[in-house]
């Protein structure tokens, strides 16, 4: 019989937003294009508009994750100078 694993940290999440959102921060660096983007974000969608989207990034001649970082840039900039 083998012992249990303690997974408890896991799915915990900081009591503070601020915390849970910078906890990737503290990672090594890695080489290429990995050290460009660092955090990993993964959303349920149709396959539908996956599909949509793949045909839409090879008709750019780019890649999806390329074409959705673009896209995401475009949408949510940097503020930080905006704030208080």
């Amino acid at each position: 019989m083998t012992a249990g694993t303690d997974k408890r940290g896991f799915a915990t999440r900081p009591a503070d937003p601020d915390g849970w959102i910078k906890a990737g921060d503290g990672r090594p660096a890695r080489d290429g294009a990995a050290a460009a983007h660092s955090a990993r974000l993964t959303i349920d969608i149709t396959p539908e508009l996956r599909g949509r989207i793949k045909i839409a990034a090879f008709g750019r001649g780019t890649t999806v994750a390329d074409m959705l970082r673009d896209l995401l840039a475009r949408e949510f900039p940097d503020t930080a100078g905006d704030r208080p």
